[in-house]
């Protein structure tokens, strides 16, 4: 439904333009908007003129109009003033609000629409229907971005992204959920991943600094129909969730660069559960102090380099040389070795993801 505020912004040009007062009531006689002094209107006579036949009548020195939304009476408008210019003011004026009556509607249809559109909850036969009733195109290509804000409802942040794309009719901002903003943006021919990643640090950076909210973005894949987009939702979804648990340092996260990430986040429990006894028969990764998870984490980063990890670390090629041998007797696993390492490297994944799904039960 139109916010009082819209209908009030409304009047208020009207008469600054035709210096004529008019006042929005709804069919009970409360007064939703007004550009009049108070209590100049009685609420019987509204009441009293919403239940007659008629759909514009003078009344109190007034002209009385009905402003219907699809055959139903929504409101009714008073012009101030008996006279010809007054009802023809009176006529502009609820063809505008009417109009407006028309369009809010239908960007509510519209923001409905997309948000049952991604959550898969239409047939595909309506999808295509409702889509061409509404004027949204059925096949171009489009992208969806997942915006995680700090706080729940974070308004600001919404607004935020709405006005940087408020120029931009055809892309859609909505959200599912309390946390998360959703971006489905419709790309041209010559967009692609460069682009998109463009998007999602220009919404990060303005959101951080602006809405002052830490973020963190996650996009799907490009698709080409309207059908498509509730998967690119849920591979933006998928990609939050394994960013948040192997690449936490990271803030932008697509799902086309996850990797073996994506892999293990499809694993079932119990199929971890077996993979770690497998790999750790004595030791596991939970048992590591601090120093030797900071030295393998630093061994993996520097591609299993001895001396450049030995350098980052400010400690001499033998004391790491020392510390790994250390990892080797009580895992079995040499991660100078590149099998090892592959083994150990997945291993230590694992273990993060099944560490996030404890939390999540």
């Amino acid at each position: 439904m139109i916010s009082s505020q819209i209908l009030q912004n409304t009047i208020d040009e009207l008469h600054a333009i035709t210096r004529v007062d008019f006042s929005v009531l709804d069919v009970e006689g409360n007064e939703i908007a007004t550009t009049m002094q108070q209590g100049v209107v009685l609420p019987q006579a509204v009441a009293q003129f919403a239940d007659s036949p008629a759909d514009s009548q003078v009344v109190q020195d007034s002209h009385f109009f009905k402003i219907y939304d699809e055959k139903a009476l929504e409101f009714v408008l008073i012009s101030r003033g008996s006279t010809e210019d007054a009802y023809m003011l009176g006529r502009v004026a609820v063809s505008e609000i009417q109009n407006l009556i028309v369009a809010y509607k239908e960007r509510y249809d519209k923001n409905n629409f997309i948000q049952n559109l991604l959550l898969d909850n239409m047939l595909l036969i309506d999808i295509y229907n409702r889509a061409k009733k509404l004027h949204i195109d059925a096949e171009v290509r489009r992208i969806v971005y997942i915006i995680e804000t700090k706080y729940e409802k974070d308004n600001t942040a919404m607004e935020i992204v709405k006005g940087l794309f408020s120029s931009r009719t055809r892309d859609f901002i909505t959200a599912v959920d309390e946390k998360s903003i959703i971006l489905v943006q419709e790309l041209s021919d010559k967009e692609d991943y460069a682009e998109v990643e463009q998007t999602a640090n220009m919404l990060r950076d303005m959101l951080n600094t602006e809405a002052m909210s830490t973020v963190r973005i996650a996009y799907g894949t490009i698709v080409n129909e309207i059908r498509q987009v509730s998967r690119s939702y849920k591979e933006a979804k998928m990609a939050l969730d394994v960013g948040k648990i192997f690449y936490m340092e990271k803030s932008i996260i697509a799902y086309n660069t996850l990797g073996i990430g994506r892999l293990i986040y499809q694993l079932p429990i119990p199929l971890c559960q077996m993979f770690m006894k497998e790999v750790f028969t004595e030791v596991t990764p939970e048992a590591f102090d601090e120093e030797t998870l900071t030295t393998i984490n630093k061994f993996f980063e520097n591609n299993l380099n001895v001396s450049e990890t030995a350098r980052q670390l400010y400690i001499h090629r033998n004391t790491l040389v020392y510390r790994l041998e250390k990892l080797e007797k009580s895992t079995g696993l040499d991660i100078r070795v590149f099998d090892d390492a592959l083994t150990f490297k997945i291993a230590m994944m694992v273990v993060n993801y099944m560490k996030y799904m404890e939390k999540q039960v």
